[in-house]
Protein backbone atom coordinates (compact mmCIF):
# COMPACT_ATOMS: atom_id res chain seq x y z
CA UNK A 1 0.00 0.00 0.00
CA UNK A 2 2.78 2.15 0.90
CA UNK A 3 4.30 1.47 -2.69
CA UNK A 4 1.11 2.41 -4.40
CA UNK A 5 0.78 5.78 -2.39
CA UNK A 6 4.08 6.93 -3.15
CA UNK A 7 3.85 6.09 -6.86
CA UNK A 8 0.15 7.73 -7.11
CA UNK A 9 1.78 11.07 -5.26
CA UNK A 10 4.99 10.65 -7.67
CA UNK A 11 2.48 10.57 -10.42
CA UNK A 12 0.39 13.91 -9.54
CA UNK A 13 3.71 15.91 -8.82
CA UNK A 14 4.68 14.77 -12.57
CA UNK A 15 1.51 16.03 -13.78
CA UNK A 16 1.10 19.37 -11.93
CA UNK A 17 4.54 19.97 -12.95
CA UNK A 18 3.95 19.03 -16.78
CA UNK A 19 0.95 21.42 -16.38
CA UNK A 20 2.97 24.51 -15.02
CA UNK A 21 5.83 24.34 -17.67
CA UNK A 22 3.63 24.36 -20.38
CA UNK A 23 1.71 27.48 -19.31
CA UNK A 24 4.89 29.15 -18.44
CA UNK A 25 6.40 28.74 -21.66
CA UNK A 26 3.11 28.82 -24.21
CA UNK A 27 3.60 32.86 -26.37
CA UNK A 28 2.12 35.55 -24.65
CA UNK A 29 -1.70 35.59 -26.69
CA UNK A 30 -0.86 39.48 -26.62
CA UNK A 31 2.19 39.19 -28.60
CA UNK A 32 0.14 37.91 -31.48
CA UNK A 33 -2.29 40.51 -31.32
CA UNK A 34 0.62 42.75 -32.00
CA UNK A 35 2.83 41.66 -34.58
CA UNK A 36 -1.29 41.15 -36.44
CA UNK A 37 -1.29 44.95 -35.64
CA UNK A 38 1.69 46.52 -37.09
CA UNK A 39 1.39 43.45 -40.37
CA UNK A 40 -2.13 44.87 -40.57
CA UNK A 41 -0.80 48.58 -40.62
CA UNK A 42 1.84 47.80 -43.20
CA UNK A 43 0.17 46.17 -45.30
CA UNK A 44 -2.93 48.87 -45.52
CA UNK A 45 -0.33 51.68 -45.76
CA UNK A 46 1.60 49.92 -49.08
CA UNK A 47 -2.36 49.23 -50.62
CA UNK A 48 -2.76 52.91 -49.94
CA UNK A 49 0.07 53.76 -51.62
CA UNK A 50 -1.19 51.46 -54.73
CA UNK A 51 -4.10 52.91 -55.11
CA UNK A 52 -2.69 56.70 -54.47
CA UNK A 53 0.05 55.59 -57.55
CA UNK A 54 -3.44 54.30 -59.56
CA UNK A 55 -5.45 57.43 -58.93
CA UNK A 56 -8.23 55.30 -56.68
CA UNK A 57 -8.73 58.16 -54.16
CA UNK A 58 -11.86 56.93 -52.00
CA UNK A 59 -10.01 53.13 -52.05
CA UNK A 60 -6.81 54.61 -50.84
CA UNK A 61 -8.83 56.93 -48.32
CA UNK A 62 -10.22 53.72 -46.90
CA UNK A 63 -7.01 51.78 -47.00
CA UNK A 64 -4.98 54.98 -44.68
CA UNK A 65 -8.09 55.13 -42.57
CA UNK A 66 -7.77 51.12 -41.90
CA UNK A 67 -3.93 51.05 -41.24
CA UNK A 68 -4.36 54.13 -38.73
CA UNK A 69 -6.83 52.14 -36.82
CA UNK A 70 -4.74 48.61 -36.93
CA UNK A 71 -1.94 51.08 -35.49
CA UNK A 72 -4.24 51.60 -32.51
CA UNK A 73 -3.23 48.12 -31.42
CA UNK A 74 0.11 47.90 -32.21
CA UNK A 75 1.04 48.54 -28.51
CA UNK A 76 4.75 48.88 -27.69
CA UNK A 77 6.30 51.32 -25.01
CA UNK A 78 9.45 51.64 -26.56
CA UNK A 79 7.56 53.12 -29.98
CA UNK A 80 4.91 54.55 -28.63
CA UNK A 81 5.71 58.11 -28.97
CA UNK A 82 6.95 57.03 -32.56
CA UNK A 83 3.84 55.28 -33.35
CA UNK A 84 1.48 58.41 -32.42
CA UNK A 85 3.68 60.80 -34.44
CA UNK A 86 3.05 58.20 -37.37
CA UNK A 87 -0.16 57.80 -36.96
CA UNK A 88 -0.75 61.95 -37.33
CA UNK A 89 1.47 61.33 -40.31
CA UNK A 90 -1.50 59.00 -41.77
CA UNK A 91 -4.23 61.23 -41.12
CA UNK A 92 -2.39 63.88 -42.42
CA UNK A 93 -2.23 61.91 -45.55
CA UNK A 94 -5.44 60.96 -45.51
CA UNK A 95 -6.33 64.29 -45.64
CA UNK A 96 -4.36 65.07 -48.43
CA UNK A 97 -5.87 62.70 -50.15
CA UNK A 98 -9.46 63.68 -49.76
CA UNK A 99 -8.33 67.14 -50.78
CA UNK A 100 -7.17 65.53 -53.96
CA UNK A 101 -3.06 66.51 -53.07
CA UNK A 102 -1.68 63.70 -54.08
CA UNK A 103 2.18 64.70 -54.21
CA UNK A 104 1.75 65.21 -50.32
CA UNK A 105 -0.39 62.13 -49.70
CA UNK A 106 2.86 59.90 -51.42
CA UNK A 107 4.86 61.77 -49.52
CA UNK A 108 3.05 60.99 -46.01
CA UNK A 109 2.62 57.34 -46.76
CA UNK A 110 6.22 56.91 -47.64
CA UNK A 111 7.17 58.84 -44.44
CA UNK A 112 4.44 56.48 -42.37
CA UNK A 113 5.76 53.03 -43.88
CA UNK A 114 9.29 53.74 -43.10
CA UNK A 115 8.53 55.16 -39.33
CA UNK A 116 5.89 51.82 -39.02
CA UNK A 117 9.04 49.60 -40.46
CA UNK A 118 11.30 50.82 -37.75
CA UNK A 119 8.90 50.17 -35.06
CA UNK A 120 8.45 46.85 -36.08
CA UNK A 121 12.23 46.20 -36.59
CA UNK A 122 12.92 47.52 -32.60
CA UNK A 123 9.88 45.13 -31.43
CA UNK A 124 11.56 41.99 -33.25
CA UNK A 125 14.76 42.92 -31.80
CA UNK A 126 13.06 42.58 -28.17
CA UNK A 127 10.77 39.56 -29.18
Amino acid sequence: MKVLKKIVISLVMTLSMAAISTSAFAEPKGEAAVKEAIENTLSGIATAQAAVKGGDLSTASQDILKAAQASKEFRFEITERQRQKATDVLKAARKSVDTGDLAAAEAGLADALKSFTEMKAKYDLTH
